[in-house]
């Protein structure tokens, strides 16, 4: 039975890369998929966009009022794959959809997202996936001082924020986001003195 796959990582990770170049191969051999991605990210338009410049258009962009199941019926025919940019936006209802596809269509749906938002929340997309994919997968990628990078910082006109909209999409205005480790994240973005701690905790 087909699986649903859920592939995490922070800001700058190369997730929708990593979508695109799965995506060719399939096709390549002459495999036929289908490439979502929520209206939410209006960051390209209709297509799916790296930072290094590679575009993709979507076959279909789903709004979170969107029902899954109607959205796809008729549409899956010879689709041996379906893949999911910025799935972190989907709501819980649209990813138990996803799961259901995957089951009742024997059809692998990957999903490629943030598991985290700037504040180290969950989206409801993703927590709802932590929960009930088959396949958890992380994509890593590195901190500016050299550890994995695991949550995002979100800075406006270069400082970083503790607070403000959840969604607001890279790139818009004065905004940007910066991956980060847990020293880096508790140290820029909390301002905490994680050397303070640390002697108090030796005591």
């Amino acid at each position: 039975m087909a699986k649903l796959h859920f592939k995490y990582a922070t800001m700058n990770s190369g997730k929708s890369i990593d979508l695109m170049r799965t995506v060719h191969n399939y096709e390549e051999l002459g495999f036929k998929t289908l490439v979502i991605k929520p209206k939410i990210d209006t960051k390209g338009d209709d297509h799916i966009e790296s930072r290094v410049g590679l575009r993709r258009k979507v076959d279909i962009i789903l709004d979170c009022s969107d029902e899954v199941i109607s959205v796809l019926a008729g549409k899956l025919d010879g689709v041996k794959s379906i893949f999911i940019d910025e799935v972190q936006f989907l709501t819980p209802k649209q990813i138990d959809d996803l799961f259901l596809v995957s089951k009742a269509m024997d059809i692998p749906v990957i999903c490629y997202g943030l598991r985290n938002n700037f504040l180290m929340e969950s989206f409801d997309g993703s927590k709802r996936l932590l929960e009930i994919a088959d396949v958890l997968e992380e994509i890593q990628t590195l901190c500016g001082c050299g550890k994995i990078a695991r949550f995002v910082g979100r800075k406006k006109n270069g400082e970083f924020e503790t607070d403000g909209p959840t969604v607001v999409i890279d790139g818009t205005d004065c905004y940007e986001y910066e991956p980060l480790c847990g020293d880096c994240y508790l140290e820029k973005v909390k301002g905490i003195d994680l050397n303070g701690f640390q002697k108090v905790l030796r005591r």
